[in-house]
């Protein structure tokens, strides 16, 4: 397989940590973080399996925005 730098974004979520791949829609959880994004890896593996490499979104720099919306 093809070396592929990707990011990823971990947070908590009730009592697991999630992980999401930014450049794909690809994501997963477990009990830490580190299990999450060990979780996450694997699911990457497998989407690659079957996913053609033209479907990865280059990301530059990343902020995390916060923000409302008035009708949700």
């Amino acid at each position: 397989m093809k070396k592929i730098d990707l990011k990823a974004t971990v947070w908590k979520e009730g009592r697991y940590f999630v992980s999401q791949c930014i450049n794909v829609d690809v994501a997963s959880f477990g009990s830490t973080k580190t299990k999450a994004m060990d979780n996450l890896r694997e699911a990457l593996d497998l989407y690659f399996e079957d996913s053609d490499m033209a479907k990865v979104s280059k990301v530059g720099e990343t902020d995390i925005v916060s923000f409302s919306l008035g009708n949700a």
